[in-house]
């Protein structure tokens, strides 16, 4: 099935509403150093197309409840850089707008741009993964993915044209971004309403990636929580409530992902602002 119910691996710590979640592509070129899908996607870090995907989703669209919205993408990302030629993700739009299915698109691409006329007419809103501001710095966590400043300038085009907009602070990995957090906020927050954040949450394979280029994880004594890796609560927390702080002085409400972090915002992924 293309489109199946939301289910991160049961966690206990999940505090998503109810949601359908979706793919056009398998994998992400966009080849985060942090990413999970490397333990349960083979050839993770090179996106392809999944088989039949039009006639699949035409298809399963009719059998799904309308009242429950889709989430695009959760593990690999709509505006990976193949869909620039591709252009999957926005024939999927226009399937979606056609059938007035509720979405929220999750990327960390200013592609996403690209399809504004169709976004803007639909019950559609947007949330875009900032981790960094510093183009450089992010170059070696997330290579091929857009620099932030181009993020920015996304966030900026979707808000001109009353797109509802949420940032991603995520993940908060301690030594590479623990140092901007209320910057970030305070960029986003000219464009975005809502934060969702979380603290770097590792497997096994990329635990060894990240270790192999931020000193910190060589040594780091981590929580084994599920199948991913988790930095001590007390680190966490304070990590958590440094966003907190920034979202309430910024006008943004504020939520958290898996963290068990108690937060007050209508929903933790921004799915609230919804239209």
């Amino acid at each position: 099935m293309l489109i199946q119910p939301f289910d991160p691996w049961k966690s206990k710590l999940c505090t998503c509403p109810e949601k359908y979640s979706f793919s056009p592509y398998t994998g992400c070129s966009h080849a985060c150093i942090y990413c999970y899908i490397s333990s349960y996607i083979p050839n993770s870090f090179h996106a392809r197309l999944k088989k039949d995907l039009f006639k699949r989703l035409k298809k399963e669209i009719k059998r799904i409840d309308k009242k429950i919205y889709i989430s695009m993408s959760n593990s690999s990302d709509p505006y990976t850089p193949e869909e620039k030629e591709l252009r999957a993700t926005r024939k999927c739009l226009k399937i979606f707008k056609e059938n007035e299915i509720r979405l929220l698109i999750i990327t960390k691409s200013d592609i996403v741009v690209r399809d504004i006329d169709l976004i803007a007419d639909m019950h559609a809103s947007v949330s875009i993964t900032l981790t960094s501001l510093d183009d450089k710095k992010i170059a070696s966590i997330e290579p091929r993915a857009p620099p932030p400043s181009k993020r920015l300038e996304a966030m900026e085009e979707l808000h001109i044209h009353d797109i509802p907009c949420s940032v991603r602070l995520d993940p908060i990995i301690p030594t590479i971004n623990d140092d901007e957090l209320e910057d970030i906020v305070k960029e986003a927050s000219r464009y975005c309403s809502h934060v969702v954040t979380s603290t770097i949450k590792p497997r096994r394979d990329s635990l060894k990636r990240l270790a192999a280029i931020v000193p910190y994880f060589k040594d780091a004594r981590l929580e084994k929580i599920g199948n991913s890796f988790y930095l001590p609560s007390s680190l966490r927390f304070s990590f958590l409530s440094r966003v907190e702080k920034a979202a309430k002085q910024y006008g943004m409400s504020f939520a958290t992902c898996r963290e068990g972090y108690p937060f007050k915002a209508s929903s933790c992924d921004g799915s609230h602002l919804i239209p």
